[in-house]
């Protein structure tokens, strides 16, 4: 009966030091994550907009060429079957 009872003890125990553990890493996690982001070095507003410029003009040209190329694949592919 002892041995029983000693048994849920240890295993309460190791629980608890389990969830203590697991908390102690969860905050190191996030001491660790604040020192990371302040590290991070952020681009400025004009890099900003300068990259989404960028990205802007890319998809344009790209959705372009795509249309262009999809188009006279359709009209290859009406012209052989007709």
């Amino acid at each position: 009966m002892a041995n029983k009872h000693s048994k849920k003890a240890d295993k309460a125990n190791d629980s608890q030091v389990g969830v203590e553990s697991k908390i102690t890493q969860l905050k190191e996690f996030f001491e660790e994550s604040q020192v990371e982001i302040k590290k991070v070095v952020w681009p400025s507003r004009k890099e900003t907009v300068t990259t989404g410029v960028a990205v802007l003009v890319l998809v344009v040209v790209m959705s372009i060429f795509l249309g262009v190329i999809d188009l006279g694949l359709t009209k290859l592919v009406e012209y052989i079957l007709s």
